[in-house]
């Protein structure tokens, strides 16, 4: 018998039995862990899985490639690739490795002798003594979440067309919006009335905008936030480690983050709460205009123009560009600032182009999960990076502002109407919602 565990730093640790090294795992910094029953498996922050422990039955030898989620069995593993695509090794003599092909999965568990995991619309088990048995839900929940998980990409699939006899999803409301914030897979606007508008995935209630009147609005990855005219902060959704617990005292901006949030207050010192593992939170002194809270970093704007960053800087994330900046705007493993002269310099990983940050002139910049847009002068969108299920194929038109989600990207037309492109599968980029 053994246990492992998660330390803040990504570190894992085990006790226990210490039989053929189960005890004993590799270095580096892990997202989440999944301990078997000789074995154990982790998801690296790059994606990764290892594995270490009795490998009898090749349960400790992952396959290479991109991984979103990982579970280990009593003899075998199981794995999520970030293409939604399950792939599992080791013993199958129940049929347990034996995972279905095609369709998207969300999660996925490893048993004794059966394994299940989470479709888009519903829950699908093989192994064990029993035909694979399917078993209807109505919202897809993950059953099993890294701690701090890697965004995945969006499905090859067009996630736009609904199974055979599943309604389309619910449009959002129709009204003039003046500013839209795109979140990890549901998207918030904010009404001409001062009212906020949210649609898309609807898990813990992060859609569900409280009554009143805000100035602004910012979308993360799981929960939302919002500025009252007041000055007052006020959070909903997932509240796991205290992302959406609402600040004391006034701001003038507010970013919701991945498991963490930021705020500029009234005086201009910058106040983050939430996860505060890798230091994401812990803020420097100063005065402050802005502020941008991301996956495992943070970077905002001094009064004075340069920008600075805290937290995890693996790929140099955190190592904020010189110069004076106006806005700055940050991804999953990058970061993105817009000049004072308009131009937009961007820093960190570049595996997808995301910091090949197009030239000329701009006013806005949107940066998340592996891709970037900005707006230009004369209010065209241009989008750069992942451009996986069309995420950065902006459509024709006009804008005055744009925001960058997790695997979408919505902007609002000078008509007032909002377009959305990119990953669909909760509705949370439709295509447009008029004025």
């Amino acid at each position: 018998m053994h246990a492992c565990g998660l330390r803040e730093d990504g570190v894992a640790e085990c006790w226990g039995s210490e039989g053929n090294g189960r005890s004993d795992p590799p270095p580096g910094v892990f997202t989440s862990i999944s301990v078997g029953g000789t074995h154990a498996c982790g998801l690296r922050e790059d994606g990764a899985i290892a594995c270490w422990g009795l490998n009898n039955f090749g349960q400790a030898d992952p396959p290479s490639g991109i991984f979103t989620d990982v579970s280990a069995g009593s003899w075998h593993t199981c794995g999520l690739r970030d293409s939604g695509r399950l792939e599992c090794w080791g013993d199958d003599k129940y049929g347990q490795t034996s995972a279905p092909t095609g369709g998207r999965y969300l999660a996925v568990s490893a048993g004794t002798r059966h394994s299940c995991a989470i479709r888009e619309r519903g829950v699908s088990c093989w192994g064990g003594r029993t035909p694979p048995p399917v078993f209807p839900q109505t919202t897809p929940q993950h059953t099993t979440q890294p701690e701090e998980p890697t965004v995945a990409p969006p499905p090859t699939v067009d996630p736009q067309t609904p199974d055979p006899g599943t309604p389309d999803p619910p449009m959002p409301p129709s009204t003039p919006f003046t500013a839209v914030s795109a979140g990890g897979s549901h998207t918030c606007a904010l009404r001409s009335t001062g009212t906020i508008a949210c649609w898309g995935n609807s898990a813990n209630s992060r859609t569900a905008a409280p009554s009143g009147s805000f100035t602004a609005v910012s979308a993360g990855h799981e929960h939302t936030c919002a500025l009252r005219g007041t000055g007052a902060v006020e959070c909903w959704g997932g509240n796991a480690f205290g992302q959406a617990t609402n600040p004391t005292g006034t701001f003038s901006a507010v970013s919701a983050g991945h498991h963490h949030s930021c705020g500029v207050r009234t005086t201009g010192a910058i106040h983050c709460w939430g996860r505060s593992a890798g230091d994401r939170t812990n803020a420097p002194s100063g005065t402050f205009t802005a502020v941008s809270a991301g996956f495992t970093h943070s970077c905002a704007v001094r009064a004075t123009g340069p920008i600075v960053c805290w937290g995890n800087n693996n790929h140099g994330r955190a190592a904020a560009q010189s110069g004076t900046f106006s806005a700055v705007s940050i991804g999953e493993q990058h970061s993105c600032g817009l000049t004072s002269a308009g131009a937009i310099s961007c820093w960190g990983r570049n595996n997808q182009g995301q910091t090949a940050a197009q030239t000329g002139t701009f006013t806005a910049v949107a940066a998340d999960g592996a891709h970037t847009c900005g707006l230009r002068t004369n209010g065209a969108v241009e989008c750069w990076g992942l451009g996986t299920n069309g995420r950065t194929t902006v459509p024709s038109g006009t804008y005055t502002a744009v925001s960058a989600g997790a695997a979408h990207t919505c902007a609002i037309r000078t008509t007032g109407a909002i377009a959305c492109w990119g990953w669909n599968n909760y509705g949370q980029a439709p295509a447009s919602v008029a004025p």
